[in-house]
């Protein structure tokens, strides 16, 4: 099997080779920088800081690849990388938050000012249900509900659903389109796109070279390459199975409706049927009752007479013979 031309940045050893070394943070500058452009933040310099996750759990570690660094502002930026979907996804974001919102805490006097705190998550899944607009990007705050504003500026949740991004290199305008692109084809790359020579890439494409890592480099990355294809190939396979579930559900459930639907289409039919036999019973004792009103008339009484002898009142009996 030929070795790839770059490693995988969905990778524990991939995503933090490019992102998280101290040779390699303006890589993470510029793409925090062209990420957060919107926002008015321009990050000049980066501190990674010691990542100390209280309460993360097996699953977290192996599916959870994160870096936690700080810029020259003192801004807090909480970069994580997540290769399956978990639940209470989004409880579990606010709550990463939370330990940089409690390192700033001082004793004595404090006014409680915080600086500006981000937590971005780049997701190899899509994360909404509804899907129908395949949203790339979501930033969020908190926001005041009634009168659509943000009620705290400080807090920033930013989400990246990779699989949405489907743009091919022709398609390439801004240089974070770029970013996504390498991100989520790099490890399919069998050369340097023609589109995409800006210096901090050609950095990008150096680190993420295979070829210059050292033989332990190798290992590592192989190892977690493996834990990586292991993995996609289980949720692969669980999704898989989850699918063909839910269709055999769901093909049980359309044959039952279609027998609801015609045992329903066929009580209908019968209820016609009733309906116009009725209907066509109700003619024949009108025209039998008709018939009768004329012989009677045929011999010599009048209305009134016919009114009393067939216990109609003389108007029944005018509309009777009206319609004759």
């Amino acid at each position: 099997m030929a070795e790839p031309l770059f490693i995988n940045p969905f990778t524990d050893f991939g995503f933090k080779k490019i992102f998280g070394e101290e040779q390699n943070k303006d890589l993470l500058i510029d793409f925090l920088n062209e990420l957060l452009a919107t926002q008015n933040q321009h990050i000049s310099d980066l501190v990674f800081k010691k990542n100390d996750r209280l309460g993360s759990d097996d699953l977290d570690r192996k599916v959870v690849f994160d870096l936690y660094c700080e810029n020259e502002q003192g801004e807090k930026f909480t970069v994580e990388l997540q290769k399956a979907k978990q639940a209470f996804f989004k409880d579990r974001m606010l709550y990463y938050s939370s330990f940089s919102v409690q390192e700033q805490g001082q004793k004595g006097d404090w006014d409680y000012q915080l600086k500006a705190i981000y937590v971005i998550a780049i997701l190899d899944f899509i994360m909404d249900e509804d899907n129908s607009d395949k949203i790339v990007v979501s930033k969020n705050k908190m926001m005041d509900i009634e009168r659509y504003k943000v009620f705290y500026d400080k807090l920033t949740f930013v989400t990246l659903q990779m699989p949405n991004f489907a743009k091919e290199e022709h398609e390439l305008e801004s240089n974070f389109d770029k970013w996504l692109y390498v991100i989520k084809n790099l490890h399919k790359l069998d050369h340097i796109p023609e589109r995409i020579q800006e210096r901090v890439f050609q950095k990008l494409f150096k680190v993420a070279s295979y070829t210059a890592l050292s033989k332990e480099e190798k290992f590592k990355y192989e190892d977690s390459l493996k834990y990586y294809n292991d993995l996609k190939n289980s949720l692969d396979t669980a999704q898989q199975e989850g699918y063909q579930e839910a269709r055999a559900e769901y093909e049980v459930k359309l044959e039952e409706e279609q027998k609801r639907t015609e045992q329903e289409k066929q009580r209908a039919e019968q209820e016609r049927i009733l309906k116009e036999e009725a209907l066509a019973t109700l003619e024949n004792e009108r025209k039998n009752f008709l018939q009768s009103v004329l012989n009677v008339q045929n011999m010599g009484l009048d209305k009134v007479q016919i009114a009393q002898i067939t216990n109609r009142s003389i108007e029944e009996i005018e509309v009777l013979l009206g319609q004759e």
